[in-house]
């Protein structure tokens, strides 16, 4: 097919792209379409198969054109965009639109024009007055031991305090509790029974851990409690409510010791306590590491963002929230339909959340079309001994053994996720060397995860 194009660049990464196909490969469609309407056409007084040509024009003659123009757009577009690298590819998310239909003259080259979204190229990216900063982290004995009380309470026995012992703080109470009226009676729709909760934990509506706090199982104790006005719970936020509550039960975890019959039973590759600590002290600074790599990648995008302004597609916005959305329904099990009846019913739109969260969509979009530009303009590739490499890396980070890792990267999805992650890495490796990099605060292992 004879065809010469034309695309011109229109603002927010769209394109129009004008295409003019020669008349001699229009009419030779034309006639290919017309020789499919002789052989399936059914007209009385003709056997199938057998209706004349001129007939069918004058009986199809608009159909004909239509169809042999949708044909020839079809294939033109399709030999333009045959090639996966070709640029100026249109997204494939959002359909290219015609405006105008063409002029269809068999006498005549055919010429229409499309516009449509394309991927946004960011040139020459600015990297001057960027400046990067490492937190300053150390896993402290302080952390190990978190991580050790946290091991403690995942293996510990939930056991009955002995009657006459108090409601301490971490205990488990189970509560009887209405709320009293103005009038000194039971509020109706407020009475809930056996609802438990660990006390310090504030997880119960009311948030009276520290009144429950000394109570004894079986007592009955009338509360009142004034909340701030800022109270993050609007409906209690500057109000007195009086309760009743009644301890039901009363249990408390007993801990195990930390000893190496702990260590043993958390996994049986440990010996000892101490084989447990070094082994959760590497695991902590490894994911130190990571933490620490994550922050810094965070900030040099946020950074280069701010810095190389371009704007991306309507199109690729809206798909990427209609992603976000699908995704919510997933973790709500349900489907995108019933997602917004629910959203709804709880007094929001779906308008709504997606305009709250479309501003954090385009600054995560705007980070990763800078990252696929830099990766194509730096010619960032990977070697098979680095992939290699990552599998040794991984399995040692993990207690695995390589074969075991290789085996979780067999899937070739997997695997192209695998690749991309270690082209990014050598991509930052690269950009660092393009900014300062500076030693930032120093901060604790558990401030290090709370940073944002």
């Amino acid at each position: 097919m004879k065809i010469t194009k034309e695309f011109t660049k229109l603002e927010k990464s769209a394109v129009k792209l004008t295409v003019t196909v020669a008349k001699e490969d229009v009419e030779s469609t034309y006639k290919s379409v017309l020789g499919k309407y002789v052989k399936n056409a059914q007209i009385p007084g003709f056997r199938k198969g057998h209706v004349p040509a001129n007939v069918l024009e004058r009986k199809y003659g608009e159909a004909l054109k239509a169809d042999t123009m949708s044909e020839v757009i079809d294939s033109s577009f399709g030999e333009i965009f045959n090639d996966k690298d070709a640029e100026n590819r249109p997204l494939p998310y959002a359909q290219p639109q015609m405006d105008v239909l063409p002029e269809f003259d068999l006498s005549k080259d055919l010429t229409y024009t499309v516009t449509y979204d394309v991927f946004p190229t960011v040139e020459n990216v600015k990297f001057d007055g960027i400046t990067v900063k490492e937190p300053q982290v150390t896993v402290a004995d302080s952390d190990l031991d978190e991580e050790l009380k946290n091991i403690q309470e995942r293996n510990a026995m939930v056991v009955d305090k002995k009657d006459g012992d108090a409601a301490a703080k971490d205990d488990i109470v189970s509560i009887d509790f209405f709320e009293i009226g103005e009038d000194g009676n039971e509020v109706a729709g407020s009475k809930r029974e056996d609802f438990t909760f660990t006390i310090g934990s504030g997880a119960n509506l009311y948030k009276i851990d520290d009144e429950v706090i000394g109570m004894k199982k079986g007592d009955t104790k009338e509360i009142t409690k004034t909340y701030d006005k800022d109270d993050t719970n609007a409906e209690l936020a500057g109000t007195t409510k009086k309760l009743s509550v009644t301890v039901k039960t009363l249990k408390l975890r007993d801990l195990p010791a930390l000893d190496d019959d702990l260590a043993q039973d958390v996994n049986e590759k440990y010996n000892t306590l101490d084989d447990l600590k070094k082994d959760l002290t590497k695991n902590m600074e490894t994911a130190m590491g990571r933490r620490i790599n994550e922050l810094k990648q965070n900030s040099l995008l946020e950074q280069l963002v701010e810095k190389n302004a371009f704007d991306i597609p309507a199109s690729m916005l809206a798909a990427e929230l209609d992603g976000r959305w699908n995704m919510m329904a997933q973790q709500f099990q349900t489907s995108p339909a019933e997602l917004e009846k629910m959203i709804v019913a709880s007094g929001q739109t779906k308008e709504g959340m997606l305009e709250q969260w479309a501003a954090e969509s385009e600054k995560m979009l705007k980070s990763r079309i800078l990252v696929d530009n830099l990766l194509r303009d730096k010619n960032i590739s990977v070697t098979p001994e680095e992939i290699e490499a990552e599998y040794g890396k991984i399995a040692e980070e993990g207690g695995m053994s390589i074969e075991e890792v290789k085996k979780h990267y067999d899937d070739p999805r997997s695997k192209e996720y695998l690749i991309d992650m270690v082209k990014e890495n050598k991509l930052f490796e690269e950009l660092y060397k393009q900014v300062k990099v500076s030693k930032g605060d120093k901060m604790s292992f558990k401030e290090l995860f709370e940073a944002r």
